[in-house]
């Protein structure tokens, strides 16, 4: 199995420095990164660790998903997946992600409503990222379109 490449190159302190992540392997982008946005509100135009491991878990989960339905003899036709992250104080100091909540709108043909609900389940569970994230408690809210 391959192994894929993103670099950072980061200038200054956490508070007032900026970097930029490149995602080297795909060559679809270099990215803007700082804490300050990070942190805040409003990501201003910046990404952050957050928002890649929202990317990589909904891409992950949908993946799974599809291979699960299929696996349980259905077909899915369209899987609209969010993945919300959350960045929080850690109670032994600095931070930590404090949950991620995954939310499926699927639209399956070959399974019902429980069979659905199963695989999406057992998608969460065994994606390689949720796997890979075991520390951090993951919620999954799924539905048939």
């Amino acid at each position: 199995m391959p192994t894929r490449t993103a670099r950072t190159a980061w200038t200054g302190t956490l508070e007032s420095g900026s970097g930029q992540v490149e995602m080297t392997s795909s060559k679809v982008g270099t990215y803007d990164v700082s804490f300050r946005r990070r942190s805040g509100d409003e990501a201003g135009g910046t990404t952050g660790p957050e928002e890649l491991i929202a990317a990589a878990q909904s891409s992950c989960y949908a993946m799974q998903l599809s291979a699960l339905i299929a696996q349980a003899g259905g077909t899915a036709g369209s899987l609209e997946v969010t993945a919300d992250v959350s960045l929080g104080p850690d109670p032994a100091g600095g931070f930590r992600l404090t949950g991620i909540a995954l939310t499926v709108v699927a639209d399956v043909s070959g399974l019902d409503e429980e069979a659905f609900q199963k695989v999406a389940e057992d998608a969460k569970a065994n994606c390689p990222i949720s796997k890979a994230l075991t520390g951090v408690t993951i919620t999954l809210d799924a539905s048939l379109s």
